[in-house]
């Protein structure tokens, strides 16, 4: 007799994360609900990602995917392929779930076959904001619409799950984009009529790190008006259009800002190095005492 396939397959990126994903895998087996799969993937990492998920693999829930590197939406949708799942989990391999995120998420969508994906509160550990809620650095006004998706009065949070149906019908995450792929995902599974719901409690922890991807603030805002501009295409005479084209003249203010501050910033070190250069050059070439 077949085995019956994982209710929730859970997806873990693990670029560069040897040294964290353990801790994410011990997250995944500390759930209460215990119908599941999770597919860890290593896609060209420079670290030993297989080395650090091997002791796990004797836990037949528990795969390891490797792959060429293209990206992190690529990896993600790689995963995605293979998982048998009715719904798809995402964690990041340097992010945590706490003890009840899967069996209060699964309760939630499965209530509802309308909803295309539903979503939950973090906190903050690991550089900063150690012990805060996410919801308390950036909004989440209940309940989810596209337009306060658009507008950022809702701000979903990537550890979400999906129902695979909503997933397959918008074909997954836009490899084209190197930032706030997940955004991207939301706005297009809500265009397509699909409802999203809220847990409001902290169900995952979210970790901060100096240098992570989201750090980058220049690329993060590109890619943002990018996602704006596609979706204001898309919705056409939607009412929700204006709003993406307002918010995509917002984001590229913000951008703009950012260039400018970067280009200050690099002119400067720029500068500070020639000086450094130059006083080195003048004090070798002073003559030496009689």
């Amino acid at each position: 007799m077949r085995a019956e396939p994982p209710l929730v397959s859970i997806i873990v990126p693990a670029y560069g994360l040897a040294h964290l994903v353990g801790e994410a895998i011990e997250s995944i087996l500390a759930q209460t609900y215990a119908h599941w799969e999770a597919i860890v993937v290593d896609d060209g990492a420079p670290d030993d990602v297989e080395g650090a998920v091997a002791p796990y693999l004797a836990d037949g829930r528990i795969r390891l995917l490797k792959t060429d590197n293209d990206g992190l939406p690529t990896a993600r949708n790689r995963a995605i392929a293979v998982a048998r799942g009715n719904f798809i989990a995402l964690l990041d391999g340097d992010d945590l779930y706490e003890r009840r995120y899967l069996e209060l998420m699964i309760r939630a969508i499965g209530a509802d076959p309308g909803l295309g994906f539903v979503t939950c509160d973090a906190t903050y550990f690991g550089a900063s904001r150690v012990g805060e809620r996410f919801s308390a650095h950036v909004s989440q006004i209940d309940p989810i619409s596209l337009e306060r998706v658009l507008r950022r009065d809702f701000n979903v949070f990537i550890t979400s799950v999906i129902r695979r149906d909503a997933l397959t019908e918008v074909g997954g995450f836009d490899a084209r984009l190197t930032s706030a792929e997940d955004f991207d995902l939301w706005i297009r599974i809500i265009e397509r009529g699909w409802r999203a719901a809220y847990v409001n409690a902290p169900l995952s922890r979210y970790r901060r790190r100096a240098g992570s991807m989201s750090s980058d603030t220049t690329r993060l805002l590109a890619a943002v008006t990018e996602i704006y501009a596609r979706a204001a295409e898309r919705l056409g005479d939607r009412p929700e259009a204006a709003v993406a084209r307002e918010m995509q003249a917002k984001v590229a203010r913000e951008l703009a800002v950012a260039e400018g501050e970067a280009m200050v910033l690099a002119a400067s070190t720029k500068t500070k190095r020639w000086t450094m250069e130059t006083s080195q050059i003048t004090e070798h070439a002073r003559p030496m005492k009689s």
